[in-house]
């Protein structure tokens, strides 16, 4: 049976668990949706989002005269 489990590693008794998960040699494995460039659905990438912050600065900037 495998079960999924989503950890908020900000807290230090999370912080120790995983610790101790990471030592286990078989039957633990974990899944990083940050480690691919594909986002999930709803969500977009570093990339994308700096992408569309620029566009968007530019866009104020001119619209108000900064730029």
């Amino acid at each position: 049976m495998i079960h999924t489990v989503y950890l908020d590693d900000e807290y230090v008794n999370v912080k120790k668990i995983l610790k101790e998960i990471h030592l286990q040699k078989e039957g633990v494995r974990f899944y990083n949706t940050t480690s691919n460039n594909n986002a999930p659905k709803g969500y977009m990438t570093s990339e994308e989002f700096r992408k569309q912050a620029i566009i968007k600065v530019n866009t104020f900037c001119k619209e108000n005269g900064i730029l």
